[in-house]
């Protein structure tokens, strides 16, 4: 996925996650990429990666676990 650079980015990379996770593409239980992974693949800053996952937690599809990781929720909301 390409980010439109003329818009901010969190919003089209939490976007994507959550393409990602409704498609299956990341099944209930899988472990997401890292913030670090994320602001790779996309080009961007880590706060920027991180504001992104916090909007994909709001909408209530990961979870985290302390020193371990994001997890997509094992029944994500539709």
């Amino acid at each position: 996925m390409e980010i439109d650079r003329t818009r901010a980015a969190w919003p089209q990379i939490a976007a994507e996650i959550i393409r990602r996770i409704r498609s299956g593409e990341y099944p209930p239980g899988t472990k997401i990429p890292s913030v670090v992974r994320i602001a790779n693949e996309f080009d961007v800053v880590n706060s920027t990666a991180q504001r992104a996952m916090e909007a994909v937690r709001r909408e209530g599809l990961t979870r985290s676990e302390k020193g371990m990781g994001t997890y997509v929720v094992d029944d994500p909301p539709r």
